[in-house]
């Protein structure tokens, strides 16, 4: 039976698109008790994304499938006051309230943090937001983008001849969703706790707090980071290099490393070669090292080069396409990607990525699939003790 450290906690995800759904997706998986709490009609904006586009026209986009299996769905019109008072009385049973509005939004419905410690006071309330809850900023909209071009995320990404460069997926609003689960999973965690706490996440800030080197060797060093492209900006030959059927990536951070590879490729001459002896000289000199290597090697595969530099301890891997590390045997046998069948409202099985750690040797699991649009209302409704006549007068008032 999968280990669940959060079970018996109840997490109400009032979040949309990325940041908090991906926070609350790793809660769900720690075995809480996950309500999402969408608008009326439309639900999560995730729901509308997605490469599948029938998928988007049934609320059930991929970019929604992904950040939400195991989660129940509960829709609630909370500009409605009967809506407000459900969701009060839903506050009541739960642990942890997540969302993602603009700073301020949530006050002005009349269920912000202070109010709801009327209903709970020992409630976990976290709120993630562009630039945070504070600061001339607070107000603005930020999304992914936004905060990857203000963080310097952008102008170390990419090469002189393209950068600044995107990074290809949505890191900062995934690093936030991460940090904020972090942080709940803490405050839950703190024995002592006897009030509620207040988390409050700026993205812009969890994403500079993984810069580590970058930020730090200017704010230490006085260096300004500058885009590397694939070359790694602290050794040579670090980086990646063509092959003779594509690219591997060779991570030669240490003296004995850069030996290895020069003898593996035939060339212990390097060795001794001034312009490659010591790690400054090869950095000085990365370019010409490069060419040599890329020379070098061409006449075998990239497989071939991975598994000849691993048997001498270099770290080196393959450059795969997302179908290729999907396809790849580590990925298989570590119960990665978890199957949903014939998901409601998909009409078909779901494959989905599961988190990024095991829990003694076992991957972390929820049971099921990412739910329809209000798919538990009723249910959740009724376990609060609403009678079928009081949910059909919510549904009438459009409060649900």
């Amino acid at each position: 039976m999968a280990i669940q450290p959060l079970k018996g906690v109840r997490v109400l995800d009032l979040t949309n698109v990325l940041a908090g759904p991906f926070c609350c997706h790793q809660l769900a998986h720690m075995g809480a008790d996950v309500i999402k709490v969408e608008a009326r009609e439309t639900g999560d904006l995730a729901r509308q994304l997605g490469a599948d586009v029938e998928l988007n026209r049934r609320n059930m986009g991929v970019s929604f499938l992904a950040q939400n299996p195991g989660k129940r769905s509960i829709t609630l019109n909370l500009k409605n006051a009967r809506a407000k008072s459900v969701f009060r009385k839903l506050v009541k049973t739960a642990d942890v309230v997540v969302e993602n509005f603009r700073p301020g939004v949530m006050d002005r419905l009349g269920v912000g943090y202070t109010a709801l410690l009327e209903e709970n006071p020992r409630l976990v309330y976290c709120a993630i937001s562009g630039f945070g809850q504070s600061g001339p900023l607070r107000d603005l909209p930020a999304y992914d983008q936004i905060i990857q071009g203000m963080s310097g995320v952008m102008s170390i990404t990419g090469n002189d001849a393209c950068a600044p460069l995107r990074v290809g997926y949505p890191v900062a609003d995934t690093i936030g969703g991460m940090t904020a689960a972090f942080a709940v999973a803490a405050a839950l965690a703190n024995r002592q706790r006897t009030e509620g706490v207040f988390i409050d996440v700026s993205m812009l800030e969890a994403t500079m707090a993984t810069m580590g080197w970058a930020v730090s060797n200017y704010l230490v060093a006085g260096r300004v980071p500058a885009p590397m492209g694939n070359d790694n900006v602290t050794a040579s030959p670090s980086g990646t290099f063509k092959t003779g059927d594509g690219l591997i990536n060779i991570a030669a951070n240490k003296q004995e490393q850069f030996e290895a590879v020069c003898r593996v490729v035939g060339h212990a001459e390097w060795i001794a070669d001034e312009r490659f002896a010591d790690r400054f000289a090869r950095l000085k000199n990365r370019t010409e090292l490069k060419a040599l290597l890329e020379q070098a090697m061409q006449s075998r595969s990239t497989e071939d080069w991975w598994q000849a530099f691993n048997e001498v301890g270099v770290p080196a891997g393959p450059v795969y396409s997302v179908p290729q590390v999907l396809e790849a045997p580590q990925i298989a046998s570590r119960g990665m990607v978890a199957t949903y069948k014939n998901v409601p409202g998909v009409g078909r099985d779901v494959r989905l990525v599961r988190t990024g750690f095991k829990l003694d040797g076992e991957a972390p699991s929820v049971d099921a699939p990412p739910p329809e649009l209000g798919q538990h209302t009723h249910e959740i409704l009724a376990d609060l003790g609403f009678s079928a006549e009081d949910i059909q007068s919510l549904q009438q008032e459009q409060a649900i």
